[in-house]
């Protein structure tokens, strides 16, 4: 099989090494992620998966033989990879019978488009037996070629950036924002390509990949809830409301959510509580796995309309959440994110907890900060005395300490 072609060399990911660790202690590992991120790519070009026999579900004949006599695809050999597995569950039996019967002889990575936990049938012949990871939309710094920064992990131990300014003037992050992070798009250098692109990914998601996940007819409507959900990203997330403006019944709308979260195309942000007594606000924010999708799906496809776009600071703080989720995923165990708003409305945009060390993050598209944009980081702090550190991520080039536990740093030195 032809891995790569000249013209499209391949990027390293950042999750690679976790995989090969992990894959040394455990005979499955399970790697998600919504279609077209580079799951296939990653096992077709990395050691030690790229020596594996590679089976595609995509492929009709695989399917069949997947649903009829599983056994056979890894017949031969112990080492065996199978993408799209989420389109055979029953398979998962046969894996799991394979695997006990022969103790650490066999090995399996299993990969799909659907968040496999998420599906019980899978997290049920699984449980006790695979590792799971996800795959996000490429990080600007696996675009380039350069390593995951650390800036959280040294947050997290107390370990402050000191004051600086970096040399050259940060890159607008708009273009990054419109054009999005799903690798096939590197090669595409135009807001007209782009959007074009993302007019067939949203195609494809519709026609192919919904109808045979759920069997959803009705695909207008659910375009109308991706939409409206969209315009509601890196915001509170009322079900109620969309349902509403969409003409559907709420559990139709709550249905149409959950398949977009178990697609990876979506997810809903908790609230980040603990047992105080401030009143806090519990409703999830919305936020799309790749800006660009949200920002084609609200209509804007041009750079100027983006700029000037009433949404452009969601859409600015989707992108910065992308880049901390790639991070958080990339600890051991992966970090969870939050966000915390009391009744009263303060808020603070993030929270990252790591087992019992907490870190609050706070994003501005400014590039020019002042005492008063620290004033939900420094309630958090007094809520939460224990946090390691409040985070200020901005449009600035320079590193600023605003008080013991709050610095300001400018939001490329967490995209790597």
């Amino acid at each position: 099989m032809n891995n790569n072609s000249k013209s499209k060399p391949y990027r390293e990911r950042w999750i690679t090494p976790y995989l090969q660790s992990a894959i040394k202690d455990h005979s499955v590992i399970v790697l998600t992620g919504a279609r077209q991120v580079g799951k296939s790519t990653l096992l077709l070009n990395a050691e030690p998966f790229r020596n594996w026999r590679f089976h595609t579900l995509d492929d009709f004949d695989v399917l069949e033989q997947a649903r009829s006599n599983p056994e056979a695809l890894w017949a031969g050999t112990n080492q065996v990879i199978l993408d799209e597995v989420q389109k055979a569950p029953d398979i998962l039996l046969a894996i799991k019978k394979t695997v006990d019967r022969n103790p650490g002889r066999y090995q399996f990575v299993l990969s799909g488009s659907a968040n496999l936990l998420l599906m019980k049938q899978v997290s049920e012949s699984l449980a006790g037996r695979a590792i799971y990871f996800v795959l996000d939309p490429m990080s600007i710094g696996e675009m380039h070629n350069r390593s995951n920064p650390d800036v959280l992990v040294r947050l997290l131990n107390g370990e402050f950036p000191a004051e600086s300014s970096l040399r050259e003037d940060l890159p607008n992050p708009t273009e990054s924002i419109l054009r999005g992070f799903m690798p096939p798009l590197l090669n595409l250098n135009s807001s007209e390509a782009w959007t074009r692109w993302w007019e067939g990914y949203v195609a494809t998601y519709l026609e192919r990949d919904l109808r045979q996940m759920a069997q959803i007819d009705a695909l207008l409507d659910f375009r109308r809830v991706m939409e409206l959900a969209a315009l509601r990203s890196a915001q509170l997330i009322n079900q109620s409301e969309i349902s509403r403006d969409a003409g559907l019944s709420q559990p139709t709308t709550h249905r149409y959510l959950n398949l977009l979260e178990t697609t990876h195309l979506f997810e809903r942000l908790p609230a980040y509580t603990a047992n105080h007594t401030t009143r806090l606000l519990k409703a999830p924010k919305a936020f799309f796995n790749d800006p660009a999708l949200a920002v084609f799906l609200s209509g804007y496809f041009e750079l100027d309309d983006l700029r000037k776009a009433r949404e452009y600071g969601s859409y600015f703080e989707t992108f910065v959440y992308h880049h901390l989720r790639i991070l958080a995923r990339l600890m051991t165990p992966s970090a969870r994110l939050y966000f915390w708003r009391t009744i009263d409305g303060n808020e603070v945009d993030f929270v990252l907890e790591y087992g019992r060390r907490l870190l609050a993050v706070e994003v501005k598209r400014t590039d020019n900060l002042g005492h008063r944009d620290t004033a939900g980081l420094r309630l958090f702090l007094e809520k939460h005395p224990k946090t390691s550190a409040g985070l200020m991520v901005y449009g600035g080039k320079e590193i600023k300490r605003f008080d013991e536990k709050i610095v300001a740093i400018p939001w490329t030195l967490l995209t790597g």
